[in-house]
């Protein structure tokens, strides 16, 4: 049976033993959501911003030993979170975080909450790639 790549992200968390994921959905990670939903390993917190799934994850790192883990969705959900992330990178706290991207086809080209999530996230993570192939 081939995996979507929902159920790949999924999967992918659940082998790196993460628990607790801080999001907030959005139109580029309704799939991920919709996957989530299905499975009782991952518990997912619910935010009402992305700056605070992205705290929250913080708090997680800070209380737990453990990296804290956040998604958000494209465009203005990564800008929303650069401020937690630039936060947990100064105080050198593990925290991952993915975001939902548009199209690689639409990649540059002004799409609907498009955003450049590698140029914002540089300055303020160790690390980030986009993938552009499942």
């Amino acid at each position: 049976m081939k995996l979507t790549g929902a159920e790949i992200f999924i999967e992918c968390l659940k082998r790196e033993g993460v628990k607790t994921l801080f999001a907030l959905p959005g139109g580029v990670v309704l799939k991920i959501f919709d996957t989530l939903h299905q499975q009782k390993d991952v518990e997912v917190i619910l935010t009402r911003h992305e700056q605070g799934a992205g705290h929250m994850a913080e708090g997680y790192a800070k209380a737990t030993g453990k990296a804290g883990v956040c998604l958000v969705t494209s465009g203005p959900g990564m800008t929303n979170v650069i401020t937690a992330l630039a936060d947990a990178y100064m105080d050198s706290v593990p925290v991952v975080c993915f975001s939902g991207q548009v199209p690689t086809s639409l990649i540059g080209n002004d799409a609907f909450q498009e955003a450049d999530n590698i140029g914002l996230s540089r300055p303020c993570t160790k690390y980030n790639f986009l993938v552009k192939d499942v």
